[in-house]
Order: C-alpha cells, then structure tokens, then sequence
C-alpha cells in the first residue's frame, strides 16, 4: 500500500502525542511532516514554571528531541508558522515560502495567552506566561528589575508568581475575583492559600480592576494603574488571565470555528481530511487546557488516522494540583456543591488543613482540600468510576487509609514516602526510581510508568500509589487512567463491551468475537486472549469450547510452575479434611516421583513440590484424587475449622457446611481466584474475614461476609446477609459468585469487583430480587455441572496427555 502523506501543524504536546500514538498502530502508513512555529522541539509545557523557579533547566524539560523525529522518518521544520494551507490541493505553506502537500492534516495550534485590551498592552516588558520564550524573558528580567505585577490569580499566575519571587522580585498578584484560582477553589481554601503564599513573601489585590499599564521614561512598562485609582510600580507584567485556543489559521482556511477548532468525537473536524488535537480543539462546547485531556484526544485521533475506526472522545473529567513548592491543594469535579447536593467538611485553619467533598445520589460529584491531599488520587477515582460510597461514608473524610486496609495504614500517603522506600513490592520498585522515570522520560499516564519501570504492572495494589507519585510530580495535569480502559492494545473495546457483545451476538469461540468486534491484532495477545477466553465459557457454559492455548501456563499444565521450571500439585481436601488412605497415597507419590518437598498449604491442603512436568500424569493418577485447581482462576479453598462437632466454642457445624459448598462448587472458573472460609463462631479461626466469601456460625444461624482479600494489600469483608439453614447459605453464596462470574472483569477479585458495582447493587441482584436470585443460583448449578475434573480428564480419558508426554521426550 502507498504511504499516505500526514503533515502536521504544531509541535506541542498534544500534536506529538498523536503522532507516537499513530506511530504504535500503523508505523508504514504515512510520510509525516511537521511544522512548529518555535525553534524548539517538543517539550512539555507545564514543567516550565519548575524551570521559572531554577528547579530544572529546559533541557529537563524536552521530551522528544531532533533525534526523535529523525529516527521515525519525520520531517520537521521548526522555525516555521505556517501561514496559508489550501484545502483544495491540500497544501500547507509557511511564513518563509515552504510547503508540504498532504493526504490527512492535523491542526495542533495550540492556545495564546489573552492579554487584556487596555492601554500599555503593548510595552516592553508586558508578556503572557505560555512558552520558553516568556520563561526565558522573565527569567532576564529578574536579573535586571525589582517589580513584578502578575495580573491573573489562577493556577498559571500563581506558578509564575512563585518563580519571580524565588529569582529575587518583589512580586504582586492582582486577581479581579474575590478570591484566588475561583474555578479551582471554594472561597475557604483560596484564603488559605492565599495565607501561605503570603507567608512566602508575595503580595495579593484582589477584586481590582486593571485599567493601564503606565509608560516610563525608557519607554518600558513601569507601573499598573487600576479602576479605583490606585497606581502600583511595575518593571514587568506577567498576562496570565486566560487562554484561548489558537484557531486564526483554521478560520482562515474555512474550518468552522467556536470559541476554538470544532470538532467530532472522532477528533476530525467537518472536512474529514482535517483533524485537530489539543487546546485548540472545541469538543461539544468545552476547550481543555490540561494535558490528560489533551492526551485522550491524541489517542483517538491516531486511531482513526491508522483507519481502524473504532475510538471515540466523549470528553474528560479533570482535576487540579497546584505545582508550588511546599503547598498540597488538589480540586476535581463539582466542589462547589448547591441545591441537591451534600457536603462533608473538615476544617482546620490554625492546623492548615481543609477538606470538602461533594456526594450526589450517593456518589462523590467533587472535592476540594487544602493542607492534605495524600488521597486526591483515591477520591478522584471515585469520582470518575461513579463508585457508590455509602458503604464508605462515615470513613471517607478520613481517607483510604481507615477503609478496609488493615495493617497496611499510611500505605497509600506517597507524598510522606521518601525515595529510597519500596513503593511496588512485587517488582522491587522504590519511589525514587518512579520519581526518576517521569522526570527523565517525560511520563504522563500510568501506562507509562508501568511500561518504564513496571511498577504497578502485577498485581496492582499500588496503583494509587504510583498514580499520587505522577499527580504530586506532575501537577494535576498528569493522564488519569481512563474512566473506561480498552482490554488491551488489541482492540479498543472495554471488557463491559466485549462480554455484552458474547451475550448479546452469542459468541461462542474467540475467532466469532475478533471477526464482530474488529479486532486490532488477528490472533491477540496474552492479555486479551484469557479474557476472551473466560467470557465465552462463563457466558455460554456447555456451547463455547474451553480454548486451553488460551490459558495461562499453569491452567494450560495444570499445576503451579514453580521458579525452577518444576511443578505444584495440590490434591483437592475438600473443608480441609482428609483420611489415612489418602495421606498414604500422597506419601507413596512423594516417594514414587522422588518429589523433594511436601509442605502444609495455607488454605489446609497438601502440596507436593518439584514435580517434573513429564511426570505430572502419572502423579495426578497416582493420587486419584481431585484436582485442587490451585493454579487456577477458580475456586481455590474453603478453610473450615472443626466447629460443633469437635470444638467446645463451636455453634455450627462449620466443617460439614464447608464441605458442602466446596463440593457443590469447585469446579467453578471464575474471573479470579476465589477463597471460601466457615468459621463455627464468632472467635473465627477459619479467618474468614479476609475470605472472598467468609461464612461464621453465631447461635441462631450463619452471618455472610463479601469481598475479603488477604493479599499483598489487606481487604476485610463486609457484611452482607444473615441466614438461619445450610440450604440458604449454598443458595445466596453461590448466586453473589455467579454473579461475579457474569459481570466481573477478567482477573478482577471480589474485592475490586464489589468497589466497582457497590454493594448495594450486589444486594439489590442477590438479597432483594428472589426471583433473580434463584436463577443466579441456577445458572452456577448448571455451569459447574458441564465441568470436568482436568486430572481425571488427562489421566482416564487421556486428553491433552500427549502435551506432557511430548515434552518429555
């Protein structure tokens, strides 16, 4: 196929992100071309108040240099506006006469400073605050001058009135509000705000009108003069009242405008050859000026210009963390609240500390705090998932800290973390080296830490750890992770979509759900592939066919891989009991197979460790006993202890139920693995509150508890139901796991499953709905019915034998 030719208007963020997005989809498709207006390559705006301040020079701050583009074949012309483009021969044409002729054009133009229409707008020393250029000329002139006015109280007024002051100005901010950064702020933060930075020497007038900026004898601004007459000296005068997005070029050449570039979801603009990305852009009435938006944008565009077709922008949810030194303010959201909204506050002037979060219908609409931040990130999550936190409420002013996390407290408090700590157990990563990777590689999202340096890449837990790291080193403008995120790099579909489209279209193979869904990549991906996997036989149970090439290793083998290429196995015990005969068989394994460890399992089993892979049949045969499944994601255990019938404490019989329901449903796939635990009283020796599913005996029946995890980061379970009879526990334990297994996400646990939905629709679906109860109930009956024991499969029935005996040979 002919290369399609790509020019691209602008250098800046948005622009080349859209560009290293296109270049990850279709690297052969286009000869690129892009023009920017500045001598510099792409760099990354919003660091240059640090670079203001003396914290980093504008080397620090590139992020893709010449190198960069001459690598992946880009011409770039830098130095050069572009001034004219000719939709009809799709040329552009810049200031200095050089063209380029184009098959798809991206407008990438950026925003410009407003700058007030009033007298002495134009003097020598009067700037906007937007690009290096402004920052090197502020930077000079503190080498020179004493007075600097800021005219503007909002977030870029205020950065670069902190960086005037550390290079030795005397500087004033004049805000016509009455209070500072007011789309940011409720008006009890602002003044705190205020209170600091007036600690560190700046000065505020506030609801002041700027009339002139006053000539001086050297023809140079040297004063500012207000509506109330008031007059004030100045050497320079920082604009930082706004932005608007650079759209004069689009205008020009016929593309509709409004208050910026309009555009379609699928960032195009009404001439389809034309997109456009960035602040320049209009996207259903809102022109965004923070990166994570910007970057959203990218994505999608770049989906389109490799033609496959399938992204769509529906805007951002955004927030804000101002980026001078020594202050923590974060805001998201609707923080302002009114009629049918409530708020929580908490208030602490003299300790320098304000919180105030906004529910709606139960869910947080916004949030706004002053002094202590550390769980912006955790509230802003569940401001974007829509998360319901009644559960929650009486603990969430006090942050993520105090909700289901035990022994773990201050775990999440990135900011108190110093850099040598660990902040990602499972890959060895301490907080310096992720600090070290986003300033030195410029990452924004976190898919790019994990990618650079794969904290956060297995289990996930610190997460919100990292995503703090990115907010406190990057400011609010650093990419939250979408509301909505794609299975993989292979399609664009969210898991919700793809297990929706199983159901809706009855899929039942995973080449049936590539061909409907348009997958990206033909075959997929080890990401994708399980998934599919597990949507189809968990949808379709007895139609779709297990695909074990879609498994991972240890469900593919079934056992546990051990470090040293041998193999666990774990023999079912159902409730943890067993019998002489078996533990004699297992004996006689160990010996038969010369396995050298056997070792007493958490979750009351016995496991039989270094078990060559070639011998794996003969030892599953050998035992004639039941796959435990403790490789899979399936039902692992039911931990019981002996309850009534041994124990003097014992109210129920907790072994006898423990078995029952082990028996019932181990052969249960699930999205994840799933632990069971009865205990006979409420003393809970079986630890079932840290179970998926923990079940304890008190006198006049059983108590359930959801959504336990004993993990890397603890989660105690919480109360879901009190039942009287066995038979009711079976029936509603059984149909809250079925549920789990029709709407939970591949490699999602109880846990995180249970934060998704809340537990007031899990009670909605299971407690309250009889009917849809016992359906659910029966839906896992009939799925755990068509399953098959994997060992007994292979060993009497000699299916996927040949994989172990090739292998051995």
């Amino acid at each position: 196929m002919d290369k399609l030719k790509l020019v691209m208007v602008g250098n800046g963020m948005a622009g080349v992100r859209t560009l290293e997005e296109l270049l990850k989809l279709a690297p052969e498709r286009y000869d690129i071309t892009v023009f920017g207006a500045e001598p510099h390559a792409n760099y990354n705006r919003i660091l240059l108040s640090p670079v203001l301040a003396g914290e980093q020079t504008i080397q620090d701050i590139m992020l893709n240099d010449v190198d960069w583009y001459q690598e992946n074949g880009i011409k770039l012309h830098l130095n050069k506006k572009v001034t004219g483009i000719d939709r009809k021969k799709r040329i552009v044409t810049a200031e200095d006469g050089t063209t380029a002729e184009y098959d798809r054009l991206i407008l990438a133009t950026g925003s410009n400073p407003f700058i007030l229409p009033i007298p002495g707008k134009d003097l020598p020393g009067v700037i906007g605050y937007r690009d290096i250029a402004d920052t090197d000329a502020m930077i000079e002139a503190a080498k020179i001058y004493k007075h600097a006015v800021v005219i503007g109280g909002g977030l870029l007024g205020l950065e670069a009135a902190n960086g005037l002051k550390l290079r030795g100005m005397d500087v004033t901010v004049v805000h016509k509000n009455e209070w500072l950064m007011e789309r940011q702020l409720d008006k009890i933060s602002a003044k705190l705000l205020q209170k600091s930075l007036e600690d560190k020497g700046l000065k505020f007038l506030l609801e002041k009108d700027t009339t002139e900026l006053v000539q001086g004898e050297s023809g140079r601004v040297s004063a500012v003069r207000f509506a109330d007459g008031e007059i004030i000296p100045a050497d320079l005068v920082v604009m930082a009242v706004g932005i608007r997005p650079n759209s004069a070029l689009a205008e020009q050449i016929g593309i509709h405008c409004n208050r910026g570039i309009v555009v379609s979801d699928t960032m195009q603009t009404f001439d389809p050859r034309v997109y456009a990305v960035g602040e320049c852009v209009n996207h259903r009435g809102i022109a965004y000026g923070l990166v994570a938006p910007l970057f959203d944008m990218a994505k999608v565009a770049a989906n389109h210009l490799a033609e496959f077709g399938i992204a769509r922008y529906v805007g951002s949810v955004t927030s804000t963390k101002l980026k001078v030194t020594g202050i923590d303010l974060f805001s998201a959201g609707n923080f302002t609240g009114g009629e049918g909204y409530e708020e929580i506050l908490l208030s602490d002037p003299v300790g320098g500390v304000y919180k105030k979060i906004v529910i709606q219908d139960n869910k947080i609409a916004g949030a706004v705090m002053y002094g202590d931040t550390v769980d912006g990130a955790w509230y802003f999550q569940m401001l974007r998932e829509e998360r319901n936190v009644s559960d929650i409420r009486d603990h969430l002013m006090f942050g993520q800290s105090h909700v289901g996390d035990l022994g773990h407290q201050g775990q999440n408090r990135a900011s108190a973390m110093s850099d040598d700590m660990e902040i990602c157990g499972c890959n060895g990563v301490c907080k310096g080296t992720v600090v070290k990777a986003i300033k030195e590689k410029g990452l924004f999202t976190l898919e790019d830490v994990r990618k650079h340096t794969k904290a956060s890449s297995s289990c996930g837990s610190c997460t919100g750890l990292v995503e703090q790291v990115l907010a406190s080193v990057l400011g609010g403008d650093y990419s939250e992770a979408p509301k909505t995120k794609a299975m993989c790099g292979c399609s664009d579909h969210t898991h919700a979509d793809v297990r929706a489209a199983i159901r809706e279209k009855k899929l039942l193979s995973i080449p049936d759900v590539m061909s409907a869904l348009e997958w990206r990549t033909p075959n997929g991906c080890a990401s994708c592939r399980p998934a599919l996997n597990y949507y189809l036989i968990s949808s379709w149970p007895g139609e779709a066919k297990d695909d074990p090439q879609s498994r991972f290793i240890n469900e593919r083998a079934h056992a546990n891989i051990q470090k040293d290429g041998t193999y666990s196995v774990i023999p079912r015990m159902f409730g943890g009991q067993t019998t002489p005969d078996e533990l004699r068989r297992i004996a006689d394994v160990a010996d038969k197979y010369a396995i050298p460890t056997v070792k007493v399992t958490g979750g009351q089993r016995i496991d039989l460790l270094g078990v060559k892979k070639s011998d794996l049949p003969g030892v599953w045969q050998d035992l004639g006993m039941p796959s435990g499944l403790a490789y899979g994601k399936a039902l692992r255990t039911v931990k019981t202890c002996v309850g009534s019938e041994w124990c003097r404490f014992g109210t129920q019989d907790s072994t006898k139920l423990g078995v029952d329901i082990e028996k019932a449903l181990w052969k249960m796939w699930a999205p994840h693995k799933v632990k069971f635990a009865v205990s006979g009283c409420p003393r809970n020796c079986a630890e079932a509150a840290i179970k998926d599913v923990g079940i304890i005996g008190v006198d006049s029946g059983w108590e359930i508890y959801i959504g336990g995890n004993g993990g890397i980061k603890t989660e105690v379970a919480h109360f879901f139901v009190k039942l009287k009879t066995d038979v009711e526990v079976m029936e509603y334990s059984a149909a809250f796991l079925q549920l789990y297994r029709e709407e939970g996400f591949y490699l999602e646990r109880t846990v995180h499953y249970l934060a998704r939905v809340g537990m007031d629709y899990i009670k909605q679906r299971v407690l309250e709905d009889e009917a849809g109860r016992k359906a659910l109930y029966d839906r896992m009956m009939f799925a755990v019915q068509n399953e098959k024991d994997p060992w007994l499969e292979r060993t009497q029935e000699g299916v996927g034998k040949h994989e172990f005996e090739m292998l051995s040979a």
